[in-house]
């Protein structure tokens, strides 16, 4: 008998009610379209997920072989090993029929851990220009990202400035350089060698004589273990925040395929200079992509942007819905 209407549940409006459900269940899955840019850049992770999915369950059923397998997969994305658990404790407790259903009860719970981060982008407003530091480690991608916040900012009709802050390699000022001249952005460096912190001042002062909204200062790459470094971070936005009052965003740039040891680097930056958002890269390239759930759960470090490939338009706002979509639609159906 349906409670609800006083019906007796014939065999068809069993079936009727199944495939509501399953619909209502998978409104989040609802294929994306090639071209979307975080879509193509969490190929890799999804193509991992969704083979270990079928082998762990190939047939449909939820057999304990298919919710082992699952946790396992979940793991290897780089979830980590507590919230991989915490996911399928929480999609067995929503007792799902079949796999359909237990893959969009999966969605609704990694939404559900990304769902309360504040992913505003603090760099609108009038008055002094807003201030944006760019850290990481050597290689996570700074200067490229800085190169892709500038172009960004431009396609939204914002006047930025770069500072290249990095002088103790002088290939990223040049590659700066050259990214800045290919946009139309002022740029100011400094010589080879010069006091970071001081390169940053200059910058600040430069935008705010120029009328420039926002101002991006391209720091070195640095271990975040370095204790000499991390302390020469901290001078740096110890300036910028005396010449400004403050410094409006500190991004962290971080590597999406160092996995599990992003989290220890996203740890002390934050710790150092207070990181206020995550811009993970590099996606492209790697079968890790479940790392940004993991900031986010273990930190409360809030992933704001990501890097989708090499080009300067290759950066988009992070969306949990749009992210949790890329990971899990090629599951089965």
């Amino acid at each position: 008998m349906d409670v609800g209407t006083g019906r007796a549940l014939t065999w068809p409006r069993v079936a009727w009610l199944t495939r509501w459900w399953r619909r209502r269940r998978s409104s989040l899955l609802e294929p994306k379209a090639p071209a979307d840019p975080t879509y193509s850049a969490l190929a890799k992770t999804r193509r991992a997920l969704t083979a270990a999915w079928r082998s762990a369950g190939g047939d449909g059923r939820l057999r304990p072989a298919f919710w082992s397998g699952l946790e396992d997969a979940l793991v290897a994305s780089d979830l980590g090993v507590k919230i991989s658990a915490e996911l399928v404790s929480a999609v067995r407790n929503g007792q799902p029929g079949d796999q359909t259903v237990a893959r969009a009860l999966l969605a609704e719970e990694m939404v559900r851990l990304l769902a309360d981060s504040d992913r505003t982008l603090a760099w609108s407003g009038n008055g002094s220009p807003r201030v944006v530091m760019v850290v990481g480690v050597n290689g996570a991608g700074k200067t490229t990202t800085s190169a892709k916040l500038a172009h960004w900012l431009a396609s939204q009709g914002r006047d930025c400035l770069l500072g290249a802050a990095d002088t103790h390699r002088p290939a990223a000022q040049r590659q700066l350089a050259t990214w800045a001249e290919r946009m139309g952005v002022d740029i100011v460096g400094g010589e080879d060698g010069a006091d970071p912190a001081a390169v940053a001042r200059d910058a600040w002062t430069a935008a705010k004589s120029r009328g420039r909204q926002v101002v991006i200062i391209d720091t070195a790459g640095r271990l975040h273990a370095k204790t000499h470094l991390m302390s020469q971070l901290e001078k740096i936005k110890r300036v910028l925040t005396e010449v400004a009052g403050k410094v409006d965003e500190v991004l962290l740039v971080l590597d999406a395929s160092t996995g599990q040891n992003g989290v220890a680097q996203a740890r002390e930056f934050c710790r150092r200079v207070g990181v206020t958002g995550v811009v993970l890269t590099k996606l492209d390239g790697t079968a890790r992509g479940g790392v940004a759930v993991a900031v986010e759960r273990r930190l409360g470090m809030p992933v704001k942007l990501v890097g989708t490939g090499e080009g300067l338009s290759d950066l988009a706002v992070f969306d949990a819905e749009t992210f949790v979509r890329a990971l899990l639609e090629d599951g089965p159906r």
